[in-house]
């Protein structure tokens, strides 16, 4: 029988101290103390801890003090029968091994004992050393049992860290980084981290440069429970709503964010400066190199609600470089910050730096606070690795935004290269304007000028009415002619600036007298609004005078059947705004960005020349000129200077 059952495992064999961990004990359970007592001898002679029970109530009682392994059942006890002790204990206690003893050599009650759960079964009487055999390997397959399911989990871990890379690799293929998508990914590496299914750290930090001048290292997130109990809760609803991975991080999306977790409180006080080149964390960036924190005389328990209230104190600590390629540590030891575990809260953790070969990103940081899990080289590895993901997706990040910001200075460029292109243009054409200006100003102003004063001459000597009708037509539009080409001439013939400091309104008080007149023929009143004190402006006098004037002229001519002039000036935010508004019919939208293009006018008579003229002074100035219609009828003519410094 006993051959039959353990013949598979003959060739592997353990030691006795790994057949009994943690604890455990083997209980013989009989109520024939002459049975129960040389077999308790003889396996402590062998070094296995047994403990003797005469009845089922005694095991029962046993199994809820102790850890019990393996259970030596005798079939009859005087309280219970084995057999039908045998279901409850496989059920309530699977790890525990149970071998059945009993006075009957019957196949059909062995069948049953093993159908029920037990791993043998042995006929009394048995010679010591039998049962001894049958124990020792009942023990080790219950052993193997169990490192096979702790390597299981160890596969299905490493499975899930393989597809969490994989699902990270594919989303950062698959999108273009902003930085919300970056702080997603870097969520869900912190996720991976923390999960059960994971890496399993209880919680995990990500501080990280503000800048790229790398001078200032901050908390940026952070992920973790602030107990066991918050622990189990969130973990047991996901594995209840089945999530995968990715829906857990969008699960946990809001917990991150919480300002008011204790991660998150944690992560924004997070703040070292670049200059502390002894801190572990600032270190573990220059060096690019893990550091695994202990304490110096390992790790004692101490309560939840002690660590939060008076904080870890003063300890001495271990600190372990986690090099790769059997790289040494060298250097002087590094200290651990006294603030920095009394504000982890936690004297055990593991920093990993986050870096690219051209830049340094920050580090990630993690510990067991609930669990106070020993964290192992393995462990760390892994940390690592993930930490490679997330210095992908941050490298990344930064290409596609640097990238973004290139794109923005070539699009600059092009513009300014267009714009270049239609001042060359719009220069090329004043030059072609100029150029015939200064010929039709040469040629055609002294033979005008000519006919014009004989004309005046003419209509003095002449006493006959209809010659003089005549010779006012020609006197009025030879001066038609004069004022087109002084325009002309005008338009051509800006030079340099000749900048002096006046009061503005004081020249346009100046300037609009020149209209007197015509304003009082065509029945125009004027309306001057000037704020105290008058504001001083830098410019050439004669320049603005020119400008201003033809701004008036124009307002005046659109209203010849009467109506109101307004000039209203006003000072703001370095700059002083004239407007010059009438009540005429004003322009048509169409043909306002046309009004101020070379000969072009909306008038039966005239070249169009002014508004261009009034343009080219103001931009002189450093100042802009636009038309715009009033709200309340009529035309709005603003001119915009900018104020001494």
């Amino acid at each position: 029988m006993v051959e039959s059952v353990f013949g598979l495992h003959q060739h592997i064999s353990l030691s006795l101290s790994q057949l009994l961990v943690n604890g455990e004990v083997i209980a013989i359970v009989d109520d024939d103390a002459a049975i129960r007592e040389p077999l308790r001898y003889y396996f402590e002679e062998h070094g296995l801890a047994v403990v003797e029970c005469a009845s089922a109530a005694d095991l029962r009682q046993l199994l809820q003090a102790r850890s019990v392994a393996l259970a030596l059942l005798d079939i009859g006890l005087p309280d219970a029968d084995g057999l039908s002790l045998l279901p409850e204990l496989i059920e309530r206690y699977p790890e525990l091994a149970v071998v059945m003893l009993t006075g009957i050599a019957d196949l059909q009650v062995a069948l049953d004992c093993m159908r029920k759960g037990a791993v043998d079964y042995l006929s009394k009487p048995v010679r010591l050393e039998e049962i001894f055999h049958v124990a020792r390997k009942a023990l080790e397959k219950r052993r193997l049992i169990f490192e096979h399911r702790k390597y299981q989990e160890e596969l299905e871990e490493a499975h899930f860290r393989i597809q969490l890379l994989h699902q990270l690799s594919m989303k950062m293929n698959t999108v273009y980084l902003s930085t919300v998508e970056l702080d997603e990914i870097l969520r869900a590496i912190l996720v991976g981290i923390t999960a059960s299914e994971g890496l399993g750290f209880n919680r995990a930090f990500l501080a990280m440069f503000e800048t790229d001048d790398c001078r200032l290292l901050r908390g940026r997130m952070a992920i973790g429970p602030s107990s066991r109990e918050e622990a189990g809760r969130v973990w047991g609803e996901i594995e209840e709503r089945e999530l995968n991975f990715l829906q857990i991080v969008d699960n946990l999306k809001e917990i991150c964010k919480s300002p008011d977790a204790r991660v998150n409180v944690i992560a924004r006080s997070l703040s070292i400066s670049a200059e502390e080149q002894d801190n572990i964390l600032i270190r573990s960036v220059l060096d690019r190199r893990s550091f695994r924190v202990t304490p110096e005389n390992g790790r004692v328990p101490i309560p939840l609600e002690r660590r939060n209230r008076n904080g870890l104190g003063q300890k001495n600590f271990v600190v372990s470089s986690e090099r790769r390629g059997g790289e040494e540590e060298h250097g002087r030891p590094l200290p651990v910050p006294v603030e920095l575990i009394n504000l982890l809260d936690e004297d055990s953790f593991v920093v990993v730096p986050l870096y690219s070969p051209g830049r340094s990103f920050g580090v990630i940081i993690a510990d067991n606070y609930v669990t106070r899990r020993p964290i192992l080289d393995s462990h760390v590895a892994a940390l690592e690795l993930f930490a490679s993901q997330a210095s992908l997706a941050i490298e990344q990040s930064h290409l596609y935004h640097e990238m973004q910001r290139k794109i923005a200075e070539l699009e600059a460029v092009n513009q300014e290269l267009d714009r270049s292109k239609d001042l060359l243009v719009e220069a090329e054409r004043y030059s072609a304007l100029g150029h015939m200006a200064a010929q039709l100003v040469h040629i055609i102003r002294n033979p005008i000028t000519s006919i014009g004063g004989v004309s005046r001459i003419l209509s003095k000597k002449t006493a006959d009415a209809e010659w003089s009708k005549y010779l006012h037509v020609i006197i009025h539009e030879t001066e038609r002619v004069e004022a087109t080409l002084e325009d002309l001439f005008d338009f051509v013939g800006q030079g340099d600036l000749h900048r002096e400091e006046f009061a503005l309104c004081s020249v346009l008080k100046k300037t609009v007298m020149l209209l007197q007149s015509t304003m009082y023929k065509h029945n125009v009143a004027l309306e001057l609004t000037c704020p105290p004190p008058e504001p001083m402006i830098n410019a050439d006098m004669h320049m603005i005078r020119q400008a201003f004037l033809h701004l008036f002229k124009n307002a005046v001519e659109a209203m010849p059947d009467g109506g109101r002039l307004s000039i209203v000036v006003r000072a703001e935010e370095g700059r002083v705004i004239a407007s010059v508004i009438d009540t005429g019919p004003g322009i048509p939208e169409t043909y306002l960005e046309k009004a101020k293009d070379p000969f072009f006018t909306t008038k039966t008579y005239g070249t169009g020349m002014g508004l261009t003229l009034v343009e080219r002074v103001v931009e002189a100035h450093g100042g802009n000129f636009s038309l715009n219609p009033h709200p309340g009828g009529g035309l709005e003519a603003r001119v915009v200077l900018p104020l001494p410094p």
